[in-house]
């Protein structure tokens, strides 16, 4: 028969929860022994009471590898409740003092990785008590995260539609043709879209934003692409320039040093620079946390400023 709350609650301790989440998070005894200050025996005496009291093994090990059981994981679901709860209660706390605090969980596609740090300096100088977390990844993996509800806010550009997604574009991302110094395209008088396309072309893997930006344009200019390589990163591309490999699409932010030191020129080829926008998205139907209304609200009053700052950088 289940124990009632009453005994539940006696029996255990949030200390318990707390090793329990640090166990589950890190598949490791050591290791979150190492996170919380405790020894490993004294993890592993925390999941022992907190075992005893549930009547559930909530680990066990097959071969060397710690597994979390059914019961584990039943647990788990019912510890991140109670954390959420507790910063979503810190939160209110904070809203009540009038500050802004708690995590707030960014979600950047590569190309916008030049743009966020900049974002961020003045955001949280009005905001220390934000924990702010960044992560990286492409614009296929931030489509898969977004779509999971699995961050705070994604800075993208080119936003899914179709899809019930609140946006606010901030910036312009400008997409440009750019060779290495000393290229045989630079003797041209002109270049066309279909020359630059058919010198060893460099691109980035398929489900990358600017990838897609230029497939776009190609199709509606009916121009084929027929890359000698692709890349997994902005910064793959553009050393694979730097040495002689090819040419690329680059997003400007992403080679400024370089154009200003001329080992990389732009080229002016009609049709570009491709215009895109980056732009602050999360689904319509979450319910955005202070820190996420903080973080949207500065961006939307400052687009101004960041529009003359990044003018500023790009033209070096």
């Amino acid at each position: 028969m289940p124990l009632s709350i009453q005994v539940l609650a006696n029996r255990l301790t949030f200390r318990q929860l707390q090793v329990f989440k640090a166990v589950y998070d890190l598949k490791s005894y050591s290791k979150a022994g190492d996170l919380l200050g405790l020894t490993q025996p004294a993890v592993s005496s925390q999941i022992r009471h907190l075992e005893q009291a549930l009547d559930r093994p909530m680990f066990e090990y097959v071969g060397r590898k710690l597994y979390c059981t059914a019961a584990g994981e039943e647990m788990a679901a019912c510890v991140r409740s109670v954390f959420r709860e507790l910063a979503n209660m810190q939160n209110r706390l904070a809203a009540l003092e009038g500050r802004v605090a708690g995590d707030l969980r960014l979600l950047a596609v590569s190309t916008a990785q030049y743009v966020v740090p900049y974002l961020l300096g003045s955001f949280l100088q009005r905001n220390p008590q934000v924990n702010i977390s960044v992560s990286v990844v492409n614009r296929a993996i931030a489509l898969e995260r977004l779509n999971e509800n699995s961050d705070d806010l994604v800075i993208m550009g080119m936003v899914p539609q179709g899809r019930p997604l609140t946006s606010l574009p901030f910036l312009d991302n400008e997409l440009i043709p750019v060779v290495p110094a000393g290229h045989p395209l630079l003797a041209q008088a002109s270049v066309s879209s279909e020359a630059f396309l058919n010198s060893n072309l460099l691109i980035r893997e398929p489900g990358s934003g600017s990838r897609l930006a230029l497939e776009v344009y190609c199709q509606h200019h009916r121009l084929k692409i027929a890359p000698v390589m692709e890349l997994g990163s902005n910064e793959a591309v553009k050393h694979a320039v730097l040495a002689g490999l090819g040419v690329a699409i680059m997003p400007r932010l992403s080679v400024v040093s370089e154009l200003a030191l001329g080992s990389l020129v732009a080229l002016d080829i009609p049709g570009f620079p491709l215009r895109r926008s980056w732009c602050v998205v999360y689904p319509q139907g979450r319910h955005p946390t202070p820190a996420m209304k903080a973080f949207v609200d500065y961006v939307q009053h400052n687009i101004a400023h960041f529009e003359a700052l990044f003018r500023g950088l790009a033209a070096g």
